[in-house]
């Protein structure tokens, strides 16, 4: 069989999820199954049988392309700052060459969304891309004219593990972060965080799902987790724009979902953007939670 498909992985620290696009880009298979927590083994195989099931009954040997927390040390070809910590310090991309026989290409998961959104996604046409993951962790990717920007050490785009900037007295050192360091972006915006804000503030031990829910539904404590979330995002996304300055943002993760998000984000970090009237365009992904598989398999 000769190589007439690209298949893209989206390793996640819950879910793996694949997809077989043809020749003309569309979608001739696709899967999803849970993540082997804290099984690297396991996590080789994973990736091996959702590659096989793609590719089961169609006749295509396909290019492999797979997005991943964390990204690849260029000097030593490991897996640094993933918070799927079990693949930390292994050879990832090796290891899968090896078991699938046949060459892949990883990247950062933030960057592949940030590529699928600029390619023919939200932020289509747009020269700049600021690509946001907020979900179990708080990755970003940058892409400008339709690539991703990478960069020496392979972390263009990281800025959950940047602190919370303009921290107020309450929120100084802050949260210990998985990463060893203090008051991580990551530690305050994203879904865990988020819960272990309204853990800290309302004693309550909610999901961010379900925090939103009571935000709905009504309940102050629950509204004002989700007020204080949406103004350290901003914060952290004006440090961002003061630096990329990119034209269009898109959200992507599980917490895109939170609608408010859209018509808050710009207001709030406005007073933080270091221009007279700032713009900032704020957009949900196009391909919602896929985005990040078809990233991956543009990887080739």
């Amino acid at each position: 069989m000769g190589v007439d498909g690209k298949i893209g992985i989206d390793l996640g620290g819950t879910k793996i999820e694949g997809v077989l696009l043809g020749t003309e880009g569309e979608v001739r298979a696709q899967l999803r199954r849970p993540s082997p927590r804290g099984d690297y083994d396991a996590t080789i195989s994973a990736i091996g049988e959702v590659v096989a099931a793609l590719e089961a009954g169609t006749g295509i040997s396909a290019s492999i392309g797979i997005g991943k927390p964390g990204s690849i040390a260029p000097r030593t070809g490991l897996v640094q700052g993933a918070n799927s910590t079990w693949l930390n310090a292994r050879p990832l991309g090796r290891d899968l060459e090896a078991h699938l026989g046949r060459p892949v290409r990883l990247a950062n998961d933030a960057n592949c969304f940030a590529l699928s959104e600029a390619v023919d996604g939200a932020g289509e046409g747009a020269r700049s891309v600021f690509g946001i993951i907020i979900g179990t962790g708080c990755g970003g990717g940058l892409a400008v004219n339709g690539q991703f920007i990478d960069g020496p050490n392979a972390i263009g785009g990281e800025w959950g593990h940047n602190p919370l900037p303009w921290a107020r007295a309450d929120e100084h050192p802050g949260p210990v972060c998985w990463c060893g360091r203090i008051g991580c972006m990551e530690t305050w915006v994203s879904g865990t965080g988020l819960a272990a804000d309204h853990r800290r503030q309302a004693g309550q031990d909610l999901t961010a799902e379900e925090i939103a829910a009571s935000a709905a539904a009504g309940d102050a404590a629950a509204q004002a987790t989700l007020a204080r979330h949406a103004d350290r995002l901003a914060r952290g996304l004006a440090h961002v724009v003061n630096i990329f300055d990119p034209t269009v943002v898109v959200l992507g993760g599980g917490l895109s979902n939170l609608g408010h998000l859209y018509p808050e984000l710009p207001r709030l970090a406005k007073p933080y953007v270091f221009a007279d009237e700032p713009h900032i365009v704020i957009r949900p992904p196009k391909w919602g939670d896929a985005s990040g598989v078809r990233g991956a398999a543009r990887l080739w």
